[in-house]
């Protein structure tokens, strides 16, 4: 597969040697991002906050973003370029909290990417209702989502490098989900969307987005959709794997076969793949529950939450060893792989505290709850770390 990036070959192996970071390490594999809050972009005052987000730990996280540049070369909005933030009435665009996280990313040379433009969560309810509370008819629909891409892409147009351009349309068994979308216009949606962000802003990329996409039916039911569309010119650069794991879950390496098998039908599919938003679960997982539907809530049980006060030294280690494994099976397909985007920068402001069970005390992302590196970064970038060269045996022989 050929891949969308220069690669400047002897410049990154000096990066690596010298890495500080996963972002300068795996120059010559991919990009790494994380997701930003709003908190992390500009402090706001108490009570200031219009939606309950997850991640709201301060209304001063601003000291995490030196982290963010040092660390990661590409950023992506949690939630403040979602529709119900940006467009939440019709004829009403709010671009504040955007704007401020796009010009502070930029600012700081970061690549941008858009999440997300059409999504059926986050969604205001007028987007499908009429003034009587009826679905809009599909014409109407049509109108609206052309609308609201067209203005919001050409809002950013030359500041954001890339959009997640449809999020999670489709069921775990590859079947498409039976949003209000679905139900006004069917699948044609989709590559409306894309069509339409595309005229908007022909120079950047444009991604479908999901979750549970190590599942082999709803991967592979995701692309039997896909690849017609993309051998017939649907303007798409790469279809995204969210990457909610759960550690209890991988026995015997269940995960990695998974994930190597929905790359290579991806790729199968004609364009390559990329991890949007990665962490990793520690916390037991009730009810063999998987995915990441956001409406999913599960009550909270102590015995659910074990590790509320620290993590053991244990568990921290297997979890440790799970990236590094999970790392191992990228590197194999570095050649198909655009991103590695982490979602939420330290484990204090993962959604996973909260999700599927509110409250309990997770150790999801590589970062620390006062945003302290965690040892397996220097892991993750030794295994690319050059290795000296092996002496040869007899060359400082003096000769007879």
């Amino acid at each position: 597969m050929r891949r969308l990036k220069t690669i400047i070959v002897a410049a990154g192996l000096a990066a690596s040697a010298q890495a500080q970071s996963l972002a300068e390490a795996y120059r010559d594999y991919w990009y790494t991002g994380v997701s930003v809050n709003q908190w992390q972009v500009q402090a706001e005052k108490a009570g200031e906050q219009k939606f309950d987000y997850t991640g709201m730990v301060s209304t001063d996280q601003t000291s995490d973003w030196p982290l963010i540049t040092q660390h990661f070369n590409w950023v992506v909005a949690e939630n403040c370029m979602k529709m119900e933030v940006v467009h939440p009435e019709e004829g009403v665009y709010d671009f504040t909290l955007a704007d401020q996280f796009v010009n502070k990313a930029k600012a700081a040379g970061l690549k941008v990417q858009g999440h997300c433009l059409i999504w059926h969560s986050q969604c205001p309810r007028w987007f499908h209702f009429d003034k009587d509370g009826k679905l809009v008819s599909r014409e109407v629909l049509a109108k609206r989502i052309r609308e609201h891409i067209y203005t919001v892409v050409s809002h950013f147009k030359g500041r954001v490098d890339a959009w997640d351009v449809v999020n999670e349309a489709f069921e775990d068994d590859g079947t498409p989900r039976k949003s209000l979308f679905w139900q006004i216009m069917g699948t044609d949606y989709i590559p409306l969307a894309f069509q339409t962000a595309h005229e908007a802003d022909p120079s950047i990329q444009l991604f479908y987005n999901d979750y549970s996409m190590y599942k082999a039916p709803k991967v592979e039911g995701v692309c039997r959709f896909f690849k017609p569309l993309i051998q017939q010119g649907l303007p798409i650069t790469a279809i995204g794997m969210q990457g909610h794991m759960i550690l209890e879950d991988n026995k015997d390496g269940k995960y990695f076969q998974e994930y190597d098998h929905s790359i290579r039908t991806i790729c199968d599919a004609g364009v390559p793949t990329f991890f949007s938003e990665l962490d990793l679960t520690v916390l037991p997982n009730p009810y063999g529950f998987s995915g990441a539907n956001v409406s999913d809530k599960l009550a909270y049980r102590p015995e659910m939450d074990p590790f509320k006060e620290s993590i053991t030294k244990e568990k921290e280690a297997e979890a440790a060893q799970y990236w590094v494994d999970f790392y191992k099976m990228l590197i194999a397909h570095r050649d198909d792989i655009l991103r590695v985007t982490f979602w939420c920068l330290n484990d204090a402001n993962s959604w996973r505290n909260d999700f599927p069970i509110k409250g309990r005390t997770d150790y999801a992302t590589l970062f620390d709850r006062q945003s302290n590196v965690k040892p397996v970064v220097q892991q993750l970038i030794d295994l690319v770390k050059p290795q000296p060269a092996a002496p040869v045996k007899g060359k400082n022989k003096k000769k007879k």
